[in-house]
């Protein structure tokens, strides 16, 4: 037995339920982009760059968890490296930055000459020193030696 549509196709009613929807006939139509964007203190360019206005700025700025961002001072000559741990506990390294005159030549420090070898002692040395040293040790037991048995 096949399946027939039991309502009669002159009822304009019923004819409407079996259309196609209307959304789908048309194409979508764009949604309107508003005119105006909301201020922001902070700036983001299209080179990652963040800038922020002071340290206010960079401590406002919201660094999401396990994530650390760098902030560019728009006042100052600073980076601020803003992380936040994996609470969402947030810390940040203050960096000062300077600009290198690359135009003059850099002068480098003069290397240290290795100290002279007049400053060290060699082993002979050493053992000879040890060998008057305790030869004034045994002269200086003797003659106290020599005391005491005269004192008593």
């Amino acid at each position: 037995m096949a399946y027939t549509n039991p309502f009669p196709v002159s009822y304009p009613q019923y004819q409407q339920m079996y259309q196609q929807p209307q959304y789908m006939q048309q194409p979508m139509q764009q949604v309107p982009q508003p005119t105006q964007q909301a201020p922001q203190p902070q700036t983001q360019s299209n080179n990652n760059i963040i800038w922020v206005q002071g340290e206010g700025g960079a401590k406002s700025y919201l660094v999401a968890p396990n994530n650390t961002v760098q902030l560019w001072d728009s006042e100052d000559q600073v980076i601020y490296l803003k992380s936040a741990d994996a609470s969402g506990m947030p810390s940040m390294k203050i960096l000062d930055y300077t600009i290198r005159d690359t135009s003059a030549p850099q002068v480098q420090a003069p290397i240290p000459a290795p100290a002279p070898a007049a400053d060290y002692v060699t082993r002979e040395e050493l053992e000879e020193f040890e060998i008057r040293i305790r030869k004034q040790l045994d002269k200086l037991s003797n003659s106290k030696r020599r005391k005491d048995d005269v004192d008593e």
